[in-house]
Formats: C-alpha cells, structure tokens, sequence
C-alpha cells in the first residue's frame, strides 16, 4: 500500500516463494523469470531461505518448497481455530448438496482455498487445500471481495444479497455458490471470516436446483457463522436465480 514501509530483500525472497503456485519444481532459469529476479540474486536468496527451511534444491539442480510453508499454514489454520468448526460443516453441506464444498480466505488479490471437502460421486469438482484461485472471478472469488472493503454497485448488491451465483465465470463447465460466513475476529469490520460455498459441474445448476443449493449454503454459512460467534449476513434465495 502507498506510504508503508517496504523491504526489497524481504519481498524478493517471497517473490521467490510466490513462483511456485503451479509447478512443484521449478529450475533456476525458470524461477527467475517466474519472480523476475536475476539467478545470481535468486541464488542468493535460496540459500538463505534453504537455511530456514523455506526452499529445498534437489540433486538435478531444481528448487521445491520446503516443510517451513506447511508449518506454518498448520499454525494459521489453528491460530484461527476455524479447522475444528470448518471441516464439520463442510461435510454436512457437501453431503446434503452432493457437490463440492469450500471454504475461502483473502490474500491479496488471490482467494486461497482453506478448507475443502468432496462429495461420495464420480463426476466432481476438485479442488486442494491451499489451492490459489481469482478473487475477481467465482462466487468465492466475489464474496470474499465484496466483504472486505469492495465499494462497487455490485459489492453493494452481494452484501445485501447476502450470497452469490456464478455459472461458468472462471471455467464454462463449472458453477458455484458461495455466502459469507463471519466470527468474533476478523479481517474486516463486523467480524468476516471467510466465504463458504459450493462447487461442481454446471448443468447440476439449473433451476431450480440452482436455488436450492443457495438455500443451503446461505443456511450452512450462518450456522457456521453463529459458531464462531458472528451475526450472519442478512439476506438471503429469493427464488429469483441472481447470479453472474
């Protein structure tokens, strides 16, 4: 953000880090155009993050990620002590609405997937657990933007809906629901935790099924939302198919 201090060795380093959000093993040339640094400064930097753990060089010379990144994912997953109410209702929602069900974080201008829990079907969507998606694209994506400080008509618009459709707008064979779910603590005002929804293939989205899975993440994101001691969102299917 503009007037805060920054410290270019330490945002070269993440940069670093960054880079891998697709490949699991990237090698030196790779790495620096991916973070846009010269190799002998990449160099450099991976040995220093090599040290504590961050970075791993295998014997063929490529770089992978070390065990310090989950360590400290597991740390922020119990610092918010969101896994042990999360995972519950994720199942609960995937079970009654037979698709995939997720639950996002803002970073940056990315959503990060949390937490995740499968339907028992063979024609699914799948996504991991630390998966890097959109925040401009998918009910995620919209919610999570919405209520963290989006100031658009649209922003608007969800917050008072209180819960978003998206049919094919990151990938024309999928659609989603998503709703936000708030706690005591958040990253925004009145608590906002995080965007709980569900995703799976588009033609299992039509009305008026589309309006019943939105029935049941709007119930799931405020049950979710009073158990980690939050008032849920206003709002709320009106049977009129909003979505984008």
């Amino acid at each position: 953000m503009p007037g805060e201090a920054r410290v270019e060795a330490v945002e070269r380093a993440l940069s670093l880090l960054e880079a891998f959000d697709g490949p699991p093993r990237l090698t030196l040339s790779e790495l620096a155009a991916r973070s846009g640094l010269y190799p002998s400064t990449v160099l450099r930097l991976a040995a220093s993050l090599a040290r504590f753990g961050y970075l791993h060089r295998d014997a063929d010379g490529a770089f992978r990620l070390g065990p310090a990144p989950l360590r400290l994912g597991l740390r922020y997953q119990g610092a918010f002590n969101l896994a042990e109410q999360v995972r519950p209702a994720l199942a609960a929602l995937s079970a009654r609405s037979g698709e995939t069900a997720g639950f996002y974080v803002r970073e940056g201008e990315h959503r990060i997937c949390l937490f995740r829990h499968h339907p028992d079907r063979a024609i699914r969507h799948h996504v991991e657990e630390g998966a890097r998606l959109p925040l401009d694209r998918g009910a995620g994506g919209r919610v999570l933007a919405a209520f963290t400080g989006g100031n658009a008509a649209a922003d608007e618009a969800l917050r008072i809906r209180g819960f978003c459709i998206s049919l094919g707008e990151r990938d024309p064979e999928t659609a989603a629901v998503a709703a936000p779910v708030f706690g005591s603590h958040g990253v925004a005002a009145g608590g906002f935790a995080g965007a709980l929804g569900v995703v799976g293939a588009r033609h299992r989205f039509d009305p008026p099924n589309r309006d019943r899975l939105a029935a049941l993440v709007v119930e799931a994101a405020r049950e979710l939302s009073r158990m980690l001691g939050g008032a849920p969102a206003r709002g709320g299917p009106s049977g009129n198919g909003e979505r984008l």
